[in-house]
């Protein structure tokens, strides 16, 4: 089992490549040029993955053993889901904005939400 501590780091880097995908993001919208495929898209998007991955099942776990109030599994599932998909549309100008946007702030609404209730615990 995952030590909180740990958990909150992964949690607080996942709010980082968030934010990180929001901006290259910005920058492709900007300039109108995909990112390049193997110097960004892959390394961003397997960085992302791992992370991921560690987060979801330490983050499902605590989330069953402490039951926090207004998180759930299926909202930690869905946000480590919707965080693989904005990594790598992140460097797709033709992406949809409205959509885009609306993941990057609900991954960022449960981040915040799984840090406040572990800062609780």
């Amino acid at each position: 089992m995952m030590q909180i501590n740990e958990l909150r780091i992964l949690t607080e880097k996942l709010l980082q490549f968030n934010e990180d995908a929001h901006k290259s993001f910005l920058h492709c919208r900007e300039t109108g040029e995909k990112g390049d495929f193997y110097k960004e898209v892959k390394p961003f998007a397997d960085k992302m993955r791992d992370h991921c991955e560690q987060w979801e099942s330490a983050a499902m776990e605590w989330v069953r053993n402490n039951k926090p109030k207004n998180l759930h599994p299926m909202q930690l599932k869905n946000t480590a889901e919707n965080l693989q998909m904005v990594s790598v549309r992140a460097f797709f100008p033709d992406t949809s904005l409205k959509r885009f946007n609306s993941h990057i702030q609900s991954n960022d609404f449960i981040l915040r939400r799984m840090l406040e209730s572990l800062g609780a615990s």
